[in-house]
């Protein structure tokens, strides 16, 4: 069974209260991912375009193409730097033919739901994978390979099994020819565990490389005037610029953990480093010692932060 975050959050203050010391924080994980969508008819509005796709690491966009510029274009410097002209140019080809495919099959589907042509319909597919590095090693965890219509399942990829899944009854015809082929299924298959997880390495590398140099991360503190009462504050921890995207944050008061009222997640920089906010609410006449307590794998040690009266 899955552990609930409330769980987990438990867990962690129950070991720092017992023995004082900060967890460790988990292994690293990374993704990579691919999502392309492309639309039954032109759209005239800005930045939308017939066809689009772009690939994602850990979140962070890497790379673009759309059917007006027709480049696969990097989208991080050390993209820029890392990839020789050939894997831009072998890209731009392969991105040329998905969106052919797209064109095509997006009409498929509409006469298959026997949908108007006149209104807009929407094909997507996400195709990539996840691993952990654990000690040296970079491990397969999970894959996702889905295609959507109109913001709905449509068919996805098994990859224990090696076979499609067709959620619809308009996805059977597919799903049964492209099964009928079990050798591509079996590349589909061979792809998403072992080929994606090397490009994920690869550019996780090459991302580590031009990061590596970057300082530790950045803590901010933090209070204002909170919307919910007049006579309430609150007090926020902001962390950023920090690499890899694992990373502890606790509030105290009087050194003991507190349950923040707002978290935002940890989320992805422009640079492909991570930032992330923590927020408690208190009482204005409050007086207590609240800090913010950092801890990163980069870091000798916690970084503890106090905020002033």
């Amino acid at each position: 069974m899955c552990t609930s975050a409330a769980t987990k959050m438990v867990s962690l203050l129950c070991v720092f209260l017992l023995d004082g010391t900060l967890p460790s924080v988990q292994a690293e994980k990374h993704s990579l991912y691919y999502i392309y969508t492309g639309l039954s008819k032109p759209v005239d509005l800005p930045g939308i375009y017939e066809f689009s796709a772009m690939g994602l690491l850990d979140d962070t966009q890497i790379d673009y193409y759309n059917s007006e510029e027709r480049r696969k274009i990097p989208k991080q410097q050390w993209m820029r730097e890392k990839m020789q002209e050939d894997y831009w140019e072998r890209g731009t080809q392969s991105r040329k033919s998905k969106e052919q495919w797209f064109n095509v099959n997006v009409h498929i589907l509409m006469n298959r739901m026997r949908h108007d042509k006149s209104d807009l319909h929407v094909l997507q597919w996400r195709v990539g994978c996840e691993a952990e590095l654990q000690g040296s090693e970079f491990k397969f965890s999970k894959c996702i390979n889905e295609f959507g219509y109109d913001g709905e399942n449509f068919l996805s990829f098994d990859d224990k099994e090696a076979q499609w899944v067709a959620p619809v009854e308009a996805a059977l015809p597919t799903k049964r020819k492209w099964d009928d082929v079990p050798i591509l299924n079996q590349y589909t298959k061979g792809y998403l565990e072992k080929e994606c997880v090397d490009w994920l390495n690869k550019f996780r590398e090459y991302r580590d490389e031009e990061l590596r140099n970057t300082s530790p991360p950045d803590v901010h503190l933090f209070a204002k005037r909170s919307y919910i009462g007049k006579t309430n504050l609150k007090l926020t921890c902001m962390v950023t610029g920090f690499y890899p995207k694992d990373v502890l944050v606790i509030i105290r008061i009087n050194r003991i953990p507190v349950y923040e009222t707002e978290y935002t997640g940890v989320r992805p920089n422009h640079d492909g480093s991570f930032q992330m906010r923590k927020s408690v609410e208190i009482k204005e006449e409050e007086r207590a010692d609240y800090d913010c307590v950092v801890t990163h794998r980069t870091l000798k040690g916690p970084i503890i932060n106090k905020w002033g009266n």
